[in-house]
């Protein structure tokens, strides 16, 4: 529902989108951006973009797409802007707030929504009424939703809705005429200090079946053919950004379901704010965001070099050992009505026929029989019993005495096949011997979605169920290939006193998983949806190869859709930073040895970190795992600063620390490179005077899971696979680990020290320890430092002081 368009009055000062734009004067850079995804998008293409901090890549992103939407003769309804950062997420607001508080005079308000979750804007829940909470929404609001509907056969949603109401106020009547007040329990459900027409719980209609008054007004509110955003009882093209409280308000003070409403806008404002997951999380997509996926919309994909790992993770799927015990429960209780013979009397005979009959008429109208559940049931208590074999079994082979000391066990892989042979995984293997054909498998989703709907009905509670989660991933495991999907189990440190002491089910929950290892045709699948856009970030380099890996290459080879890239670096002024690649040895396992360890390589990096950390003011050092942060705390131990340590905890936890480091004099913060703190948070001002990145952080390359990745992108992207050519990449073995694990760690790092200057006037140091960064070697990564490569120095560690000092004399 895109408003007014902006001015077509084109002149070489003023390009088309300049009253879309919220700043006085766009950069250069931003003005090159913008020129080429306009231009690219009106072709059906993307671009792919790396931008430096400073760069303006939000407003950039949001200008050209806000244009081609108010542009009439464009195809663009709307943009949809997905990002895996919070930070990033609030900058997006941040951007859309300026950019409506400074159109020109006449234009009507950029209309934009943020996404967010049930637990967000359920009335019950954000109030903690109506027995609802964030461990229950959802399975709480599908069933009132659907017991809503149910009771909108016998009378009308309005009707339902004005019954709520009634009875409210017929309390509140009652209790002003008694002189009790409030004392009553008549007074009105609130949500944000807002009002609503509604009690504070969920009402009952006459038969005492429990329903939302909130989803029976929007269902009386929809139209029965039409555009549902005429349900939405407040104006939500003119009131620029709707923000979740502004929704849950308007909303609930109406009478409406807030998430319903929302739904129902989303196609209709110009720009939605997201995550990954709306748009590449299949049952997301499948329930909610779907009507966005299309040639109309223009995406952003923010912190995009996060997209490949990010969407790798959202198309796997896995099942756990207490799954696969509750589904065959559910199960159970399913077929457990229809073999009883009823013989302990006339009423339980009754009851039983009742719940046959209810049973059986569900199972006929999904088309399942009696002897599937049965064979379902049979399957998934053999599953388990085979993954209790093989847990136990690997146990003794690699951990020998493990009974004697379960707490002593720790997060494993069990591959299910030689990770660097595509061949059928040992459980599929297994499932054949034992007789299990392919329709078990293909079946199980169906069978378990029933299970689900009978169970709901007749235990009248809403609940997630366990076996629609055991259905679609048996599913999934039979129908995906074996090549580009890697079968195994997971093993989870937990601990469950229920369990007897020598099980390792006391100290593991097992998982059945299977993971995509190359996610680009996913990815492909779902941009090719989109009429084109920007993929965006500050370390996307190099572009060719985020190109193949993201999906952007399959579009322009097969589907004709054109791909541009752009670059641009640092614009600030260099004199305002310092930048070291220093050739300290590889901080490899192999030199440094275990942190307990007083190797030479761990002498040479302690002595750097002391050095970096002794620049005036906060200091980041980020260390390839939270073991090595550790040490590096204890190694800075004695200098004249507090060091914090950050630990894998809750983000409450993680806040708290990051809120601790920005207050007061100067400190040093010593994190993994593989937490949250390297990445999307804003180190603005003087929060942040140096960072220092210790090694390349590649992940562990021994990891069953790690290993089949690689073998699958050596498949997938090396000189013989036929995707053509390999960005300069050196021979085919080695494609594979720089393509899927050494280029990610370069972004993680360069994601780090990226944190220092982010601003005209800020000021910093940044420095890379390890000779990998500072040399041309076989195993270099110098070259995938992106278009600031030539301005980290290398120098040798004897010389990283006085590089410190000399910026440190010519910045007075």
């Amino acid at each position: 529902m895109p408003g007014r368009p902006f001015s077509d009055d084109v002149t070489a000062e003023e390009p088309p989108w300049r009253d879309a734009f919220g700043h006085e004067e766009p950069y250069p850079e931003q003005t090159d951006g913008i020129d080429a995804a306009v231009e690219t998008a009106r072709d059906s293409g993307f671009v792919a973009l790396e931008g430096a901090c400073g760069t303006g890549k939000t407003m950039l992103a949001l200008t050209a797409g806000v244009h081609l939407v108010r542009d009439p003769d464009s195809d663009f309804e709307r943009v949809v802007v997905l990002t895996s950062v919070k930070q990033q997420l609030r900058q997006f607001e941040a951007d859309l707030r300026t950019m409506n508080a400074n159109l020109p005079d006449g234009y009507d308000p950029i209309s934009a929504m943020t996404l967010v979750g049930k637990a967000d804007v359920c009335p019950y829940n954000i109030e903690g009424r109506g027995s609802i909470d964030d461990e229950n929404v959802y399975e709480r609001c599908e069933g009132l939703r659907e017991r809503t509907r149910g009771l909108t056969e016998e009378t009308t949603a309005g009707g339902l809705a004005d019954r709520a109401r009634s009875q409210q106020i017929g309390l509140a009547d009652s209790a002003q005429a008694d002189g009790t007040g409030g004392d009553s329990g008549a007074e009105f459900m609130e949500v944000l200090d807002e009002p609503t027409p509604y009690p504070p719980d969920t009402v009952e209609a006459e038969n005492d079946v429990e329903y939302c008054p909130f989803y029976a007004q929007y269902l009386d509110d929809l139209p029965e053919e039409g555009d549902a955003s005429e349900a939405v009882p407040f104006d939500f093209t003119d009131a620029g950004l709707i923000e979740r409280e502004d929704l849950v308000r308007m909303a609930a003070g109406h009478g409406t379901c807030p998430h319903s409403a929302m739904g129902a806008v989303l196609p209709r404002v110009e720009v939605v704010v997201g995550n990954y997951y709306h748009a590449f999380d299949p049952t997301t997509v499948g329930s909610f965001t779907g009507p966005l996926l299309d040639s109309e919309t223009f995406v952003v994909c923010d912190e995009a070099h996060m997209l490949e790992p990010r969407v790798r993770d959202l198309v796997s799927d896995r099942v756990g050992d207490a799954t696969l015990r509750d589904a065959e429960s559910e199960l159970s209780r399913v077929l457990q009505p229809l073999t009883l013979d009823g013989a302990d009397g006339e009423r339980t005979t009754a009851g039983l026929s009742d719940a046959r009959d209810h049973i059986r008429a569900e199972l006929d109208e999904a088309d399942v029989t009696t002897d599937e559940l049965a064979t379902l049931r049979e399957f998934v208590r053999d599953l388990r019993a085979e993954l209790d074999r093989r847990v136990t079994a690997y146990l003794d082979r690699e951990q020998r005495g493990w009974r004697a000391d379960l707490t002593d066990l720790s997060d494993d892989e069990i591959p299910l096949r030689d990770p660097e042979q595509p061949a059928e995984d040992e459980i599929t293997e297994w499932a054949e011997r034992e007789g299990y054909t392919d329709a078990v498998w293909t079946r199980a989703e169906t069978i378990g979605a029933v299970v689900a709907r009978i169970l709901n009905d007749a235990e009248d509670e809403d609940k997630r169920r366990a076996a629609p989660a055991v259905g679609r991933v048996l599913d999934a495991w039979h129908r995906n290939d074996h090549t580009n999907y890697f079968r195994e189990i997971r093993l989870e440190r937990t601990w469950d006193e229920t369990e007897p002491g020598d099980s390792w089910r006391r100290a593991y929950n097992a998982s059945l998983a299977l993971h995509n290892c190359v996610p680009g045709d996913a990815i492909a699948d779902t941009l090719g949806e989109f009429g084109g856009g920007v993929l965006m970030s500050a370390t996307l380099a190099p572009l060719d190869m985020f190109e193949r890996v993201s999906g952007l290459a399959n579009l322009r080879e097969t589907a004709d859709r054109p791909v541009e890239h752009r670059t641009y670096g640092l614009s600030f002024s260099e004199e305002n930073r310092a930048s070291f690649a220093v050739a300290t040895p590889k901080f490899t396992h192999e030199n440094r040895g275990y942190p307990d360890e007083q190797t030479e390589t761990r002498r040479i990096y302690a002595n750097a970190l002391r050095e970096v950390a002794r620049v005036d003011g906060n200091v980041l050092v980020g260390m390839p795992s939270y073991a090595e942060a550790q040490w590096a705390a204890d190694a800075l131990a004695g200098l004249d600063k507090e060091v914090l340590i950050d630990e894998a905890s809750a983000d409450d936890v993680t806040e708290r620390l990051k809120a601790e480091f920005f207050r007061g004099p100067g400190k040093v913060l010593v994190t993994s490179l593989r937490g949250t703190l390297t990445e999307g948070v804003d180190y603005r001002g003087d929060r942040l005077a140096a960072a220092v990145v210790c090694g390349v952080p590649i992940i562990n390359t021994a990891s069953p899971r790690t290993r089949a990745v690689r073998t699958a992108y050596d498949r997938e992207f090396g000189e013989d696979s036929g995707s053509g050519a390999t960005g300069g990449l050196r021979d085919s073995s080695r494609n594979g680990f720089e393509t899927a694990l050494t280029v990610p760690a370069v972004r993680k790092a360069r994601q780090a020290v990226g944190r220092v200057i982010r601003g005209p006037e800020e000021v910093g140091v940044r420095v890379l320890l390890d000779e990998r960064y500072a040399r041309d070697s076989w195993d270099s990564v110098r070259g995938y430092l992106g278009p600031e490569r030539e301005e980290f120095q290398p120098v040798s560690p004897d010389m990283l002081s006085v590089g410190l000092e000399q910026f440190r004399a010519e910045r007075g």
